[in-house]
């Protein structure tokens, strides 16, 4: 036990998130569309909050593999040792006492700490943490064992320090500390003069110290040691003793096959979205680290409190049971996303959407997501997805929005005018996901656009003037998502290759975006290259390719940068689980980033890199990108007003060129873009 303790990862254990590349690509993009953990339950009873910080179904089934449950369930009662294992009733505060029953779904409900780990239900109570009524269960050894000498070890955490209670989790962990002594103390009130008392040394140790468990069986063995002399009057000859360990160790049992496998406890949920999830074969050998990881991916699909399996000799064949437990909030959800951002061109805009999920609809899964936002732009969107067979491999979807935005004309550096611009339509598309890392659609797109000035000059805005513009085609798209974590991904790979074929206006939009990252030491190197051109025709100025703005190229404001073709090539270091890649740390003047002043050099190339950041700051960023217009227009800002570069004239007219621009701020480089494709 203590090997597999220490090879355990602790720190991954205690999130419910299993790696990323094992979600589900529809379950991926709502995660990174709206907040996480915003999933609030709701039904004619209101709104349900999650009752956890952590929902554990990691270590519930780092126990089942422990246990060795691939030989067959662990039932209490038959183990060679008694054993009794204590949970507390949180609904009544009674001490509840497991004699018999599942090893492992007691092991997990008597260490779920009130507020941190979801209580376990059983037998129509809710069961948490045994060492809120009895962490030293002395009692229960006499009553259990009737046994002459009791010995007691006592691992209690001590109580933290004032200056150590400083959060919520901190405070969770004191309150138990606190009620724990209490009973510890009643509990060793009962000891008799012949009993022994074993209390290891263990400061700076807590609960929480899972990672620390080699460390504190060192200390808990110096601690038996010492009572070693006391130990010893209970001492047997050697050979009786070694014929009571053999009992106890009893003999190798060669792992099971199943013969059948079962899925059991579904209310909403079809079986046929839990199947589709395990590899684990009729007939075969139990796999549990194999089981293990596919049960993680169903407890990830977000239909689950819990996932629990079992091997049962029933009816004289090895039944698999896997019993994953329904959330009890839901299948009705309301998410919430906000939106944050600020400009030295712009200012400050913010959106707040509020979205009412609704999952299985009907036995195959079909799902309804309405939304609403507000803030600078609003707009209300619903969107059906319906998987035509139960593994969900196949679908169709439905969506239909309106939006109200803000569309920015930039002159250079300077915005001259601001429309307001309406957009209504719809998509009807199939689809097909490509096991858990993408998905392929094809589908219609119907789209109605108007605009009004707002700012600046009230001319009209290019390519949709003082009416409306109707626009229709067909569009499709494969996607695939490796990165991990969602957010701020620290390993993987992205990509995304987009095509809408415009029968009404006569154009067509091509868009290949590559993303991935890998770690370097204690830092991640990230990239991102992305190519948008037209297949025919020009794209107009409402379906161009935006390089600017967050988290593209971040110096220049949203809207700034669009053009025909474009391209943008990103590179980012950064350092492990900080800001995200290719976002530059903006400072006022006169304030130069830790550890010095600002810094800049620049290289030419062919695709003009520029490497900039702060000396000692945790980002360094790269930028290169193009954005050029065939036929020598341009719109947003006039590409042929040039900024040299040392070493780097004014292009001749009438001819293609390369250009050179760096955005600064208060004499700091943010970026540099390279445009190439706009004679003059």
């Amino acid at each position: 036990m203590r090997r597999e303790m220490g090879k355990a990862d602790w720190n991954d254990m205690f999130q419910d998130n299993p790696d990323c590349t094992g979600i589900g690509f529809r379950n991926k993009r709502l995660t990174q569309r709206f907040l996480p953990g915003s999933g609030l339950g709701f039904d004619d009873r209101g709104f349900t909050t999650p009752a956890d910080v952590v929902s554990g179904p990691k270590i519930k089934l780092f126990f089942i593999q422990m246990v060795r449950a691939d030989l067959g369930e662990r039932d209490i009662a038959d183990l060679p040792l008694p054993v009794s294992i204590i949970a507390t009733d949180i609904g009544t505060g009674e001490r509840v006492v497991f004699r018999d029953g599942s090893l492992t779904r007691a092991m997990r409900a008597s260490m779920s700490m009130p507020g941190l780990m979801t209580p376990v239900d059983h037998q129509g109570r809710r069961l948490v943490d045994g060492g809120l009524v009895d962490n030293l269960p002395i009692r229960e050894v006499r009553e259990c064992c009737n046994t002459e000498v009791a010995i007691a070890v006592n691992v209690g955490s001590p109580l933290l320090g004032p200056q150590s209670v400083t959060g919520l989790l901190s405070v969770s962990a004191q309150m138990v500390n606190i009620l724990t002594e209490q009973n510890v103390s009643l509990s060793l009130s009962t000891l008799k003069p012949g009993d022994i008392y074993i209390k290891p040394d263990l400061p700076g140790i807590t609960a929480a110290g899972f990672s620390r468990n080699g460390e504190t069986a060192d200390r808990g063995r110096v601690a038996a040691e010492a009572q070693a002399e006391a130990l010893a009057r209970l001492s047997v000859p050697a050979a009786e003793y070694a014929k009571w360990r053999a009992h106890i160790e009893g003999k190798d049992r060669p792992r099971q096959r199943d013969d059948e496998i079962e899925i059991t406890g579904l209310a909403v949920v079809n079986p046929k979205a839990v199947e589709r999830r395990l590899r684990q074969q009729i007939g075969e050998l139990l796999d549990t680290a194999a089981l293990n990881r596919d049960l993680l991916r169903v407890y990830r699909d977000g239909d689950f409190q819990e996932v629990d399996y079992a091997l049962m000799n029933l009816r004289q064949r090895n039944v698999l049971r896997i019993a994953p437990v329904e959330k009890p909030r839901g299948p009705d959800y309301l998410r919430m996303a906000v939106n944050l951002d600020a400009s030295l061109l712009l200012g400050s805009t913010f959106g707040l959407c509020v979205a009412y999920q609704r999952t299985w609809i009907n036995s195959l899964g079909g799902e309804l997501l309405a939304s609403a936002q507000i803030g600078s732009d609003q707009g209300i969107g619903v969107e059906r997805y319906q998987p035509v067979e139960a593994r969900q491999q196949c679908f169709v979807q439905a969506t239909t929005v309106l939006t109200r935005r803000s569309a920015r004309v930039f002159l250079g550096d300077e915005r001259v005018a601001e429309y307001r611009v309406g957009t209504g339509g719809a998509v009807v598309s199939g689809g097909v996901n490509l096991g858990l890392i993408g998905q392929a659609r094809l589908g219609w797109r119907e789209t109605r656009r108007s605009a009004k000035s707002e700012i600046g000059f009230s001319g009209q805005l290019p390519q949709i003037g003082a009416g409306t513009v109707n626009d229709g085609g067909v569009i499709a798209a494969i996607e695939f998502d490796q990165l991990n974590p969602l957010h701020f991904p620290s390993r993987g790979w992205d990509a995304r290759l987009h095509h809408y074929d415009s029968s009404s206006q006569g154009y067509g939009r091509l868009a290949l975006d590559l993303r991935g990252a890998c770690p370097l030491g204690d830092y991640v190197l990230g990239w991102q290259l992305s190519q948008t051109l037209s297949t025919k025709g020009n794209l107009p100025f409402y379906d161009a390719a935006h390089l600017s703005g967050f988290p593209n190229l971040s110096a220049f404001a949203n809207d700034q940068l669009a053009g025909d073709p474009a391209s943008c090539l990103q590179v980012a270091r950064r350092t492990h689980r900080r800001a995200p890649a290719a976002l530059p740390e903006r400072r006022p003047a006169g304030r130069p980033g830790p550890g010095g002043r600002a810094r800049e050099r620049a290289f030419r190339s062919l695709s003009a890199h520029r490497l900039a950041g702060f000396h000692g700051a945790p980002t360094v960023w790269a930028d290169a990108a193009r954005a050029g217009l065939p036929g020598g227009g341009a719109f947003h800002h006039r590409l042929d007003q040039r900024v040299p570069l040392p070493g780097h004239g004014m292009s001749t007219p009438g001819r293609l060129n390369g250009e050179y621009r760096s955005a600064q701020h208060e004499g700091i480089p943010m970026s540099l873009v390279f445009r190439t494709g706009c004679p003059k």
